[in-house]
């Protein structure tokens, strides 16, 4: 499956809507929209609403987009997650560390 990135800007705040499947095959294609948004100081929110599967190379891509936002003052926050994707950051204690927004995603 594919992965599809749609980005809005706002003056304090980027989001990124993201569809389909993040894992070795799209993670390239995440790291590439993500990681320069991460040098700007801003917050970022990535919704996962339409997100059915991470693997352990998207959490990577998270977890470089966390430490590089923290580097240059900025927020991430993660959305919209299903209890499938919540039940992964909580089995790998990113919960603990990645600031996820608590309502249920609608899909």
């Amino acid at each position: 499956m594919n992965l599809t990135i749609r980005q809005e800007n706002m003056v304090n705040m980027t989001i990124l809507f993201l569809s389909g499947e993040i894992d070795a095959y799209t993670a390239p294609k995440l790291r590439e929209e993500l990681m320069p948004l991460t040098e700007l100081g801003k917050s970022i929110k990535v919704d996962l609403t339409d997100v059915h599967y991470i693997d352990s190379t998207g959490l990577g891509i998270f977890i470089g987009a966390l430490k590089a936002t923290h580097i240059h003052k900025g927020d991430l926050v993660l959305a919209g997650m299903s209890e499938r994707i919540r039940r992964l950051f909580t089995i790998t204690g990113l919960n603990e560390v990645i600031t996820i927004e608590e309502e249920e995603a609608t899909k």
